[in-house]
């Protein structure tokens, strides 16, 4: 059995992939685009990923393990639960740091939605990031940033939609940086569901 090609991994190669989507969206993406980005022949990506196809299958498959990995970081970086949320927001937003980067991505989604093999990781990565934005929320319930009893089914579909939505008016209208609106935007969905306390201490912060 013929052993891989040595000294690039598979994550390095899509982690560039997602670079040249978001300076050249998924239409202008091709084997030999990333095999430059890395230092490889595009053969070596053919005989890794059969096709750019299946390099684009493995990308979608990678942002699962991402979204667990994220939140991990995340979390020992910060002592506030919710500064982890906020931090993982924003982190899995910043390949999209600027309008045209957002839109070569958005492109690539409507992609996943249209090809049931890409469709099923996206819809995994999708899940996998509801899932550890719902434990950040239940441990800053249990933590007393959030008031007992907030829905944290909601507020994580909520913290979902804001986080897309926003991306898409801010590539818009181009106000500040992404991650400024996306701070901004979090901090006002979550305030109603900080304690009378916790309030107080933002303000005075």
């Amino acid at each position: 059995m013929a052993g891989r090609p040595r000294g690039v991994d598979d994550v390095v190669i899509l982690r560039a992939t997602a670079e040249v989507i978001g300076r050249v969206g998924p239409a202008g993406l091709t084997l030999a685009a990333v095999a430059r980005e890395v230092g490889l022949v595009p053969g070596t990506l053919v005989q890794r990923f059969g096709s750019k196809h299946g390099l684009l299958v493995a990308l979608a498959e990678q942002s699962v393990k991402d979204a667990d990995a994220l939140h991990g970081r995340v979390r020992e970086a910060h002592p506030s639960v919710l500064g982890a949320l906020a931090a993982l927001v924003v982190e899995s937003m910043a390949p999209m740091a600027t309008p045209e980067s957002f839109a070569n991505h958005l492109a690539f989604l409507c992609t996943d939605l249209t090809d049931p093999q890409l469709y099923e990781p996206a819809l995994a990565a999708h899940r996998a990031q509801e899932r550890v934005i719902r434990a950040l929320l239940a441990e800053a319930v249990a933590a007393g940033e959030l008031r007992a009893g907030t829905d944290v089914a909601a507020v994580a579909g909520s913290v979902q939609a804001v986080t897309a939505g926003v991306g898409l008016v801010w590539a818009l209208d181009h106000r500040g940086t992404l991650a400024q609106r996306l701070r901004r935007e979090l901090d006002a969905l979550l305030a109603p569901h900080h304690p009378p306390r916790h309030r107080h201490d933002l303000e005075e912060a």
